[in-house]
């Protein structure tokens, strides 16, 4: 056989179908591509999406399809892709992507402007919506309880730089700023060494929200991330199924929002996706009459639902919020904070607050308490893994806590979607499987190895006996030694 060399050519103008070389496709999104098929997604997603756009007579350029641009954020997730232009650039390379996408070779694949003017098209309330129908393909799966919910948030870093920032009161920059403070110290022509120097040495130096914002990104607040660098940011906040690890809801909320303020809002949509996950109304659901309902714990006008248990780090305690969460029926397992001197309940309730909270004092020193703390320090923090590094969403590309929580809710329902494919068919990644076929590949490879042994040390006794009056024993035996019945048959 001759080498081939390279050689420049000029492309035919026309190419028939049955001479492009086919995708081999790839396994795992052409099994996803069925799970969503099985569920109807596409259409409806069409249903949730329709409201938004002209009718179909309206003359002009057809819209990206609202499975298209879920499915591509969805393989964001997988892959890892945290922007929009790497979106496009990967399905633009894949044949296999773009077999899952629908997409004819005909078709370019859409860029990344469309993407972003569809996301800016289509309210928070429709990726709420899609969410919850990803969560319902979950409950059809068997993986949804809800009946032990854990609690927990992270940090996002912005799309915005800590330099941008200004102050709220007469919109100077930070070097600005430093500088008229030089100047009103008697430093008469400071330069931007002396500025820092003075700002050094400042005392009661700090960074407040309340007194600086970004230009870049208004809605992004200033925090102090995990890793102890102080940087704009946002914060995701996940409400878990603990008992099979499924994201009920995903909320973005202001880095600047305590813990106890923005959990009601959370367990709301959680509520919601439950309800709309399980085609339940929850103003129609009866109480559960094996519950014991007393006066602290009388349920909300229009119909009583079953009682849950929540599961939160001491971050969320709060004397007012354990009372609250009492009265919506939730069974709390929230680890109080260490507090020096008395307790006093009159200013946050009275006995009603009093109770609730040596009620939850108590949960938590039992043995089923204790559990729910491990499950929540174990599952909850592995969903912040699957999103945030795994499908690189810790560094968000987008600006504006809208835009942020619509590429956020996407990035959850991948989660969720991996967690039906790891249950059924045991991998939740592309990765995973192709990883498998290769363990697989390898374990067959190393079984015709042993093969191949077990046939060589064998293959000098097997050819003894086809021989006539061969002896019947292996090659290297000692007759001697050989029982005398044995010698006589030989």
């Amino acid at each position: 056989m001759s080498m081939g060399r390279r050689q420049k050519h000029q492309s035919p103008l026309w190419i028939a179908h049955d001479e492009l070389a086919p995708s081999p496709g790839h396994r795992f999104y052409e099994t996803l591509n069925a799970l969503l098929r099985e569920a109807a997604f596409d259409r409806q997603a069409e249903a949730l999406c329709a409201p938004y756009y002209e009718a179909a007579h309206v003359p002009g350029r057809k819209s990206v399809a609202p499975g298209v641009y879920f499915r591509m954020h969805l393989v964001g997730f997988f892959e890892g892709i945290e922007s929009e232009r790497g979106l496009e650039w990967r399905f633009a390379d894949s044949l296999s992507l773009r077999q899952f996408l629908g997409l004819p070779l005909t078709q370019r694949v859409p860029d990344h402007s469309t993407l972003s003017r569809t996301r800016q098209r289509l309210p928070l309330a429709v990726h709420q919506a899609v969410f919850a129908l990803i969560l319902g393909i979950v409950e059809s799966k068997g993986l949804l309880n809800g009946r032990v919910l854990g609690v927990d948030s992270t940090y996002l870093r912005a799309d915005a730089s800590m330099k941008a920032i200004v102050r709220r009161d007469t919109k100077e920059s930070y070097t600005e700023f430093v500088t008229r403070l030089a100047t009103e110290a008697g430093v008469p022509t400071p330069t931007a060494e002396d500025a820092r120097r003075l700002d050094r040495q400042r005392k009661g130096k700090t960074t407040s929200n309340r007194e600086w914002v970004s230009q870049t990104d208004p809605d992004a607040r200033i925090a102090k991330l995990k890793d102890g660098r102080t940087r704009l940011a946002y914060k995701p906040e996940h409400v878990v199924d603990l008992e099979t690890g499924a994201i009920v809801a995903a909320t973005v909320h202001s880095a600047d929002v305590a813990d106890p303020a923005s959990v009601e809002t959370s367990l709301t949509e959680a509520e919601a996706n439950l309800q709309t996950a399980r085609g339940v109304d929850a103003a129609a659901q009866p109480a559960d009459p094996a519950l014991p309902t007393t006066v602290e714990e009388t349920p909300p006008a229009g119909g009583a639902r079953l009682r849950r248990k929540l599961v939160a780090d001491k971050g969320y305690h709060k004397a007012t919020l354990l009372r609250q969460l009492k009265t919506q029926r939730y069974r709390t397992y929230i680890p109080e904070r260490r507090q020096a001197g008395r307790r006093r309940w009159i200013d946050k309730g009275g006995t009603p607050t009093a109770v609730a909270f040596h009620q939850n004092r108590a949960r938590g020193t039992r043995p089923l308490g204790k559990r729910y703390h491990r499950w929540r320090s174990e599952r909850v923090e592995r969903t912040f893994a699957h999103v945030c590094e795994t499908g690189s969403a810790r560094r968000t590309r987008l600006r504006g806590r809208a835009n942020v929580a619509k590429r956020y809710l996407l990035q959850a329902a991948g989660a969720n979607l991996a967690l039906v494919m790891r249950t059924l068919y045991g991998l939740g990644t592309p990765r995973g499987w192709a990883d498998r076929a290769q363990e697989a590949l390898g374990a067959l490879f190393g079984f015709v190895i042993v093969l191949l042994h077990w046939w060589r040390a064998h293959l000098p006794l097997r050819l003894a006996l086809s021989r006539s009056g061969a002896v019947w024993g292996p090659p290297s035996a000692d007759l001697v030694t050989w029982p005398a019945t044995l010698r006589a048959g030989a």
